[in-house]
């Protein structure tokens, strides 16, 4: 199969060059192409387990769904998840091969995985009639040159065309493109085809002779200018929580609460996603120097650092106010390294996560975790196994999600599982997961992904409804969250294909300008 490609680079960090990448993959999907994305490194604590047990970044996973296929860890062969301090932990086609300094991966690992994303690359381009190539950040960065593996040297790997970037919304946006341009080496200049201005607000007429200048000082087209939209929810690489915080503009009397705490090193923040999507849910982020006030639901998420992010609940003073929160009986849910600080103690004798043996949690259930080196990560399929006055009548429900976790916890007295896990990885199973206090107001898992199970986040929503004396809302109002998702798309596709020169982004692919 002979494969085409076409490749998204930015003249920054944060400009939509994931959004944009999936939706030139729906255009092309939608057109009748069989597409896929590809992007050779990720650096992002938000990620996804593939069908089998690969992890991944989650803004690739997108633009696959975008792509109506199912994901890869071919598609994302390198994946850095910063750990602090200068440091990621590094994963090598879907496997953490450690934890490495900014300095060291640059200097020693590059090169292995080079060799992987190549290896990656001439695999996918045999199955695939269009790849569409994310780049990261900047391909202008001059110190970065000697190393870099994911911008202009993966373009002349693929021999892709490059369509260049800007984002309108932050201001400098035609200095950056004319700087980006100048930077680059004439061979890399020449591949740039084409440029888009992305996040325009107001009347584009008026922006035509910036786009006029464009062309005429860089000799390049601008195939269009994309309008600011906030209605779609595509999630991004790593969009700052802060950023998105309140998906609803104004509380609403009817709406429930939720509360989720944002961790410095919060990881899969987009769990909460569908939660924000819910027309009787308020979904804001409280970090440090917030109020918690009394929300109806606590939730600690995922961490990359559950330690330090343990530390920096209890000296930023947000743990005293989880703490009165739960003695008012607000409920509270832990996933993953959130769970795990629910507990009584976090071991660490490895000095897998920190350089601290031993620390103290929250104390909301009794149970302890050990960290060690090995990482779980699977697709599992679970049920819950107790339920209480969160999960009231969820019993029946089965659920799908994944695992991304170091680190076992034991229960103890007057704690139980909180779901039985009976697949895992495609082999069925009977594992206990997660815990749930005696008055059913605490829970943990570490199963992420549970709220995109419309089913059980439906009648969760409604038990928070009860608890505040409301009536529950019936089976109508839920919302499918995959339907949801295939709206966002083609919705995303319609606004990027009647804002840009589509004959020319087809001409670009095929070679024929």
């Amino acid at each position: 199969m002979s494969c085409k490609t076409i490749m998204v680079q930015g003249t920054a960090s944060h400009v939509g060059k994931s959004v944009l990448v999936a939706a030139i993959c729906r255009i092309f999907y939608r057109d009748g192409y069989k597409v896929a994305p590809f992007k050779s490194q990720n650096m992002a604590l938000n990620s996804f387990v593939t069908r089998d047990g690969g992890e991944m970044g989650r803004a690739t996973v997108v633009q696959a769904e975008a792509s109506g296929i199912e994901p890869t860890v071919d598609m994302n062969p390198v994946l850095l998840k910063p750990t602090g301090h200068a440091s990621s932990q590094v994963i090598l086609m879907g496997k953490p091969v450690g934890n490495k300094s900014a300095y060291l991966y640059h200097r020693e690992y590059v090169k292995e995985a080079w060799g992987a994303i190549c290896g990656a690359w001439d695999r996918l381009k045999k199955d695939y009639e269009m790849i569409v190539i994310e780049g990261a950040g900047s391909p202008a960065e001059v110190n970065l040159q000697e190393h870099e593996i994911v911008n202009m040297k993966v373009a002349r790997m693929a021999d892709a065309p490059v369509l260049l970037v800007a984002d309108i919304d932050k201001g400098g946006a035609l200095a950056s493109v004319v700087g980006t341009l100048e930077l680059l080496s004439p061979q890399d200049r020449e591949r740039v085809a084409g440029i888009i201005v992305n996040k325009f607000r107001g009347d584009i007429s008026l922006f035509q002779p910036a786009v006029e200048f464009l062309e005429e000082k860089t000799g390049k087209p601008v195939l269009g200018v994309i309008p600011y939209f906030k209605q779609l929810r595509i999630q991004e690489e790593d969009t700052v929580p802060d950023d998105r915080a309140n998906f609803t503009a104004n509380k609403n009397n009817d709406q429930v609460e939720v509360a989720v705490i944002h961790l410095p090193h919060i990881s899969n923040f987009t769990d909460f996603d569908p939660l924000g999507e819910e027309p009787d849910v308020y979904l804001r982020y409280v970090g440090k120097g917030g109020v918690l006030g009394n929300p109806d639901l606590v939730i600690l998420p995922g961490s990359k650092n559950t330690i330090e992010d343990l530390i920096y609940l209890k000296q930023s003073g947000l743990a005293q106010q989880i703490m009165s929160c739960t003695e008012q009986g607000t409920p509270v849910i832990g996933i993953c390294g959130g769970f795990q600080i629910l507990g009584k103690d976090l071991k660490d004798p490895d000095r897998v996560e920190s350089s601290i043996p031993l620390t103290e949690g929250l104390g909301l259930m009794d149970m302890k975790t050990v960290f060690n080196a090995e990482k779980v990560t699977n697709q599992v399929e679970a049920r819950m196994a107790n339920t209480g006055l969160l999960t009231r009548g969820l019993d029946e429900r089965y659920l799908t999600g994944y695992e991304i976790h170091m680190g076992r916890t034991e229960l103890g007295q007057g704690v139980k599982p909180a779901f039985t896990i009976w697949q895992r990885s495609g082999q069925t199973v009977a594992d206990p997961d997660g815990a749930i206090s005696t008055d059913g107001r605490v829970m943990g898992t570490y199963i992420h992904g549970i709220f995109d199970n419309d089913a059980f986040r439906r009648g969760l929503i409604n038990n928070l409804r009860r608890l505040k004396g409301w009536e529950p809302l019936d089976a109508a109002s839920q919302i499918s969250t995959w339907a949801q998702r295939q709206r966002d798309f083609d919705r995303l596709a319609e606004l990027v294909r009647g804002n840009i020169n589509s004959e020319l982004l087809y001409k670009i692919v095929n070679r024929e300008v």
